[in-house]
């Protein structure tokens, strides 16, 4: 049976006067993947922000994992919530090994230090690799990767510790056309395994979407335009009201694009 883990209730967000969520209210249930879209400046990210726990809504209530953010241990609550971020990725020392920037999530530290880790932690370290195609890149340093074996080692750091919701931050921007579809791939295959945790994950290009992925909310101006079961959702229609352009959108096999239509 399926649990809710991410609940928001008329969650808004507003700096220095400014609103940047208003009035949101959505819920992620732990077999649901879902893809956060909208333009620029549209709240996704800041929403993804509220869904790690990270921010605390200016107004409204967010429960995360059966517990009431403001209200709960945020150092219980976080281990159990898997982040990959380019803000993340940054904070990551580029002289450690791509073994070692995977086995520290175990701790939720971001590079080795004095900690010793047993046997169960590296053998899990070694197959989180190899499932993102990094086996044969344990060694080499993590500054030392390409772009799109950085973003693999990022997602696998995040699942390390075994989350019960896994939030990515547009985990396929700057790759080239090659790097995309590799990630983009790998992340299908995990979004379809039943085991997975509940997925959240932001992008700017419905191109970047993975198979697997089950539902959509659509961002514009800090409110949702449109939200759940992706095939009734990523439409034509609620595209060009999100974006504010003509769009059209096609699929096949699972995977969509668009372009527009003026």
């Amino acid at each position: 049976m399926s649990n809710v883990v991410v609940s928001l209730e008329s969650v808004s967000i507003v700096r220095d006067g400014v609103t940047i969520l208003d009035g949101i209210d959505w819920q992620v249930t732990s077999d649901q993947r879902w893809v956060v879209l909208g333009p620029n400046g549209a709240g996704k990210t800041t929403l993804l922000q509220l869904a790690a726990a990270q921010l605390l809504p200016t107004s409204g209530t967010v429960r995360l994992l059966d517990e009431t953010v403001g209200q709960t241990d945020l150092a219980e609550l976080k281990p159990h919530i898997g982040f990959a971020s380019s803000a993340l990725a940054r904070r990551l020392p580029v002289g450690e090994s791509v073994l070692n920037v995977v086995l520290t999530a175990a701790y939720g530290f971001t590079g080795r230090w004095k900690e010793t880790y047993e046997d169960i932690d590296i053998r899990r370290a070694r197959r989180v690799l190899a499932e993102w195609g990094l086996a044969a890149f344990e060694e080499r340093k993590f500054g030392d990767l390409s772009d799109g074996e950085q973003k693999r080692a990022q997602i696998a750091r995040s699942v390390m510790a075994d989350p019960e919701l896994l939030l990515l931050d547009e985990p396929a921007a700057s790759l080239d056309l090659g790097a995309r579809e590799e990630l983009v791939t790998l992340l299908g295959g995990y979004a379809a395994e039943a085991t997975s945790p509940a997925i959240i994950m932001v992008t700017h290009h419905v191109e970047e979407i993975p198979t697997g992925f089950t539902h959509v909310l659509l961002l514009s101006g800090g409110r949702v335009t449109a939200a759940g079961p992706i095939a009734s959702v990523l439409t034509s229609e609620a595209l060009s009201g999100a974006f504010g352009i003509p769009v059209t959108v096609s699929s096949d096999r699972g995977r969509y694009a668009a372009r527009s239509a003026g």
